[in-house]
């Protein structure tokens, strides 16, 4: 069988799958903690604790972290998202055991030494202060906000520049008891590598880890989120007005995720897409438009994004909604919906022909089904797909009565909310 999947002792699980074809291996550490975890006070503190991790360890300092992980050839990163914190490699097959001795030093033994926390707050600044640069970025941060309000979701994974300052060491050693666990980590694989040479590394370097008794005597627990509708306003001088339109989505996992993800590829999701063949192409109001589907493990959204001229914005978010209308009103035709799904199945298949797509998709596996999802199954669910199953999504998803509008840019606020007021069916 080409995937597998142990649990060691202590609880941490591990799935692999053999590609012997190529010539790389990816593996990723994926926790079970994101800025959704953070208590008031926290905001950022998971992002800036995934940046310290390559801060130095008892064996290595921060200069020869970043000079083996040059040396290996390959690429050695983490990113943070709402709900997970990863690390991973990718490199040549001969090069996986020195890649997870260092993967694995990073993980069990950061130091976080305090001058590293200062120079590096420094660096996450920065990164706050890009994202605020970006009208695209920024107004994505804001639109978050408005959709979820104060439930975590809408914070910023970057943080607060003020929060961040407080940061200090014990904080981050503290996370790290609280949320790094054995029974919340999953260790994904793929590539040229055999169970037999793979499990006995994997269980040396990570089997006999454990974690002090939970802080407050239990597992912290997630508040689920509510979508929120309104119209937000946020004037800043800039050449264009950024639009971000929201309506609710679909949990991971959830049945009719296919035909929402069909729905997304035909309202926003490429140059083919109803969006920017009428908003671009046929009536030249946005250079961008696209839409986009984010899906956690307890609710979702499908947002809409735009860039046009401030005198164009509210014409733009009339043409989105008429588009929205008729995707409600009528099913889609034969032609179209398996344009959508042979699209679906393109990017589907061409993620998944190197290592690093695959050892993402077993993690998410895990993830939203508990389970190994086959390619051959997804194509399926996908070619199944009807006209009838879209249009009943569109009408549960794309309800005007909770769409979120976010706008920024050179607008004035009360005349563009009352306009978009009265666009709204």
């Amino acid at each position: 069988m080409a995937v597998r999947k142990i649990r060691l002792g202590n609880g941490v699980r591990v799935i692999m799958e053999r590609m012997p074809s190529l010539k790389s291996v990816a593996v990723g550490i994926w926790v079970n903690v994101g800025a959704r975890d953070e208590q008031l006070g926290q905001e950022g503190i998971t992002h800036f604790l995934e940046h310290m991790m390559f801060k130095g360890t008892r064996r290595r300092s921060a200069v020869r972290i970043s000079q083996e992980i040059d040396m290996l050839g390959g690429e050695m990163n983490a990113f943070t998202t709402h709900e997970t914190t990863t690390f991973y490699v990718k490199v040549l097959d001969q090069q996986l055991t020195q890649a997870l001795d260092l993967l694995a030093d990073l993980f069990h033994h950061s130091q976080f030494d305090v001058r590293e926390i200062e120079r590096e707050k420094q660096v996450v600044l920065e990164e706050i202060r890009t994202v605020r640069d970006d009208p695209e970025d920024f107004v994505q941060e804001l639109h978050a906000q408005a959709v979820w309000r104060d439930h975590p979701l809408g914070r910023s994974i970057l943080g607060e520049p003020a929060t961040m300052e407080r940061i200090g060491r014990q904080d981050l050693v503290q996370y790290v008891k609280t949320h790094y666990r054995p029974e919340h980590t999953l260790i994904t694989i793929a590539g040229n590598v055999t169970w037999s040479s793979l499990l006995p590394l994997i269980d040396e370097l990570f089997g006999s880890w454990t974690a002090p008794p939970w802080p407050n005597g239990a597992p912290p627990t997630r508040r689920p989120p509510a979508v929120h509708g309104g119209i937000s306003v946020h004037a800043k001088r800039l050449e264009q007005t950024h639009l971000c339109l929201g309506f609710k989505g679909l949990p991971l996992g959830h049945p009719d995720r296919y035909a929402a993800n069909t729905l997304n590829v035909l309202l926003g999701g490429g140059v083919s897409s109803r969006l920017f063949q009428e908003v671009r192409e046929r009536r030249g109001l946005a250079y961008t438009i696209y839409s986009q589907l984010s899906s956690f493990t307890d609710g979702g959204t499908l947002t809409i994004y735009a860039a046009t001229n401030a005198k164009e914005a509210a014409s733009v978010i009339a043409v989105i909604c008429r588009e929205i209308q008729k995707l409600r009103r009528r099913p889609v035709g034969h032609q179209e919906l398996e344009r959508a799904k042979n699209q679906m199945k393109g990017t589907l298949m061409l993620n998944l022909e190197g290592t690093y797509g695959r050892m993402t998709k077993l993690a998410k596996d895990e993830i939203s089904h508990g389970r190994h999802v086959t390619l051959e199954e997804m194509i399926a669910e996908i070619d199944k797909l009807s006209s009838t199953q879209l249009q009943r999504v569109s009408r549960e998803l794309l309800d005007f009565g909770s769409m979120t509008v976010t706008a920024l840019g050179p607008l004035p606020k009360g005349d563009f909310v009352k306009r978009v007021s009265n666009l709204v069916p």
